[in-house]
């Protein structure tokens, strides 16, 4: 009955992931991949099938929901540059819904309200994104830089060293 009302409501934590969730971690949505896997949505992050980690929020670079699928694209952390923390996306997963519930709309939800501000910055090849983004548990608030693919990183981290001590002094992101 429990996992049935589970089902139809898409929350509570499947029973594999209840023990891993942090104490002050709650379930907000749950649902169904095609194939029997669950994707679940925390107050902390996404937990993906057969992942051992979730994917905080902060570091889902982009979730999109169209034609029956859910696409995640998550970052890694891949070095700093002053208070910055540089990212580079990891390959997006596809995962096909038989049971979507509120997911896509949680998860729409929760990136969206991690993002404080965002600009982009174009640089001669390529160009960056400086988000600032609230990590989990909604205390601090990162500096995330994520440079385009081919740009040159060694331009990209003297900017994000520039930004972060303008932003350091009280300035904003330009």
């Amino acid at each position: 009955m429990i996992s049935g009302l589970r089902r139809l409501f898409g929350t509570g934590a499947p029973a594999g992931l209840a023990k891993r969730l942090a104490p002050e971690e709650h379930v907000l949505a749950v649902a169904e991949v095609a194939g029997g896997a669950e994707i679940v949505a925390t107050s902390l992050g996404l937990w993906l099938p057969a992942a051992d980690e979730r994917v905080g929020w902060h570091l889902v670079s982009k979730a999109t929901w169209a034609a029956g699928a859910l696409t995640v694209i998550a970052a890694e952390e891949d070095g700093r540059a002053g208070d910055a923390v540089l990212l580079r996306d990891l390959p997006a997963r596809r995962f096909e819904l038989s049971r979507p519930g509120k997911l896509p709309s949680v998860v729409q939800t929760r990136v969206n309200r991690s993002i404080r501000s965002r600009h982009r910055i174009d640089l001669p090849v390529g160009g960056a994104w400086f988000v600032q983004r609230v990590l989990p548990g909604g205390r601090e608030v990162a500096l995330q830089v994520r440079a385009d693919a081919g740009a040159d990183r060694d331009a990209v981290v003297r900017l994000a060293e520039e930004v972060s001590r303008r932003i350091e002094a009280g300035g904003q992101v330009e």
